[in-house]
């Protein structure tokens, strides 16, 4: 395992001799000050978006006799800010306690060496797979519910665009830390995904390649590398992860297609070796700790002139996790739906399906885990709609 200060090391070298060092004799001779341009001035601009949901789970015998519930989805505020070549941005969110409550999705700072180059600090996203999102609808896919899709955690990632090519360079210390104690577990409080329980996420490196076949045509590859420390033993494990992506607009078509890998191997007693537990929105549940994720999402985005609706966007988003643990039954995932565009207004109307899926389905402790083997498919009809201001 990589030592910490090796790569801060590592990096630090890597930027110093990236920028051009201003050469001894470009000074002037004459005494006179050049003309200095006029500084920017600060920028700051405050919105968020109010968002409500009604739901219709099918396994849900109870909901499903008075009709389903509406109810408070999230309030959230957003901030940007900039200043000469310094960015500022943050994200906080409040859900119904049930849900976590409140607590930062997102909040960095990014140094802009140039228009292609920059270096973002903070809760940053870690750079893995089809970035920002894998998926269209507002379920996500099947890798969010692992930690791999739209995931935030402490650290800094380096981004650079040469011609074609797009890289990030990332290292992360931690997942999002709210209490500093020695042997203090993950709080499941959290927007992304963690490793929470016996063991805690450190020292992860991620490296992200894209090529641009156009300006709306990418492919690429990812990988990750971290440590997993195990409160209980006091030693480290290892986890890692690779993925290949494209991301293809083709007119109004939009296709997304991801295949990953990804392993822990845990310091851990041999009973808790073959799961590994992590926590978002206030609650944990058991991920098996090898798996295979394929994911098929496709968009089609249609203009149109109905009221206030502009547009709408239909898709269909699949992701089958394939677990390679003995006696563990595969978790499937699919949404179908329909995304309207008014102005400010934003809907989704979504039905989400899934086998052995926490949040489509009764087992939440092990549908992405052991999973049932007799799990039958479970429905969620779900329409989500929000102003963003």
């Amino acid at each position: 395992m990589f030592k910490t200060t090796q790569l801060i090391c590592c990096l630090a070298l890597f930027f110093l001799f990236s920028n051009p060092i201003i050469a001894q004799d470009s000074i002037p001779t004459n005494n006179k000050i050049p003309d200095q341009p006029e500084k920017s001035k600060p920028t700051l601009k405050i919105g968020g978006a109010l968002r409500f949901n009604y739901n219709l789970s099918s396994w849900k015998k109870e909901q499903v006799k008075r009709g389903g519930d509406f109810g408070l989805d999230v309030f959230r505020i957003n901030a940007k800010a900039s200043f000469e070549k310094l960015d500022f941005q943050a994200e906080y969110r409040f859900y119904p306690k049930s849900s976590g409550g409140g607590f930062l999705k997102e909040g960095y700072v990014t140094y802009n060496f140039n228009d292609s180059t920059n270096l973002s600090v903070g809760l940053v996203q870690n750079p893995f797979g089809n970035t920002t999102y894998n998926s269209h609808n507002w379920f996500f896919n099947l890798p969010y519910y692992v930690g791999f899709e739209d995931k935030f955690s402490m650290g800094l990632n380096f981004h650079q665009r040469r011609n074609r090519w797009v890289y990030n360079v990332a290292f992360f210390k931690n997942a999002m830390e709210l209490d500093f104690g020695d042997q203090t577990a993950t709080d499941p409080s959290r927007y992304s995904y963690d490793v929470a329980g016996r063991n805690k996420e450190v020292n992860q490196g991620n490296l992200k390649t894209e090529y641009l076949l156009s300006q709306n045509k990418r492919i690429g590859i990812s990988g990750m590398l971290g440590g997993v420390y195990n409160i209980s033993t006091g030693r480290m494990g290892a986890r890692w992860a690779a993925a290949v992506h494209t991301d293809l607009n083709y007119g109004k078509l939009n296709v997304k297609l991801q295949s990953m890998y990804y392993q822990y191997n845990l310091s851990d007693s041999a009973q808790h070796k073959d799961v590994i537990e992590m926590a978002a929105y206030g609650a944990t549940y058991g991920v098996a700790r090898k798996a295979y994720l394929h994911t098929a999402s496709f968009a089609y985005t249609q203009p149109v002139k109905l009221g206030p609706v502009t547009s709408l966007t239909f898709y269909e988003n699949y992701s089958y996790m394939d677990k390679t643990q003995a006696r563990f039954d595969d978790t499937q995932m699919n949404v179908l739906g329909c995304m309207l565009s008014a102005g400010r207004l934003t809907t989704y109307v979504d039905l989400a399906s899934g086998k052995n899926q926490p949040w489509l389905g009764p087992d939440w402790q092990n549908g992405l885990s052991s999973g049932e083997p007799d799990s039958q498919w479970h429905s969620r009809f779900n329409i989500n709609f929000g102003y963003y201001f």
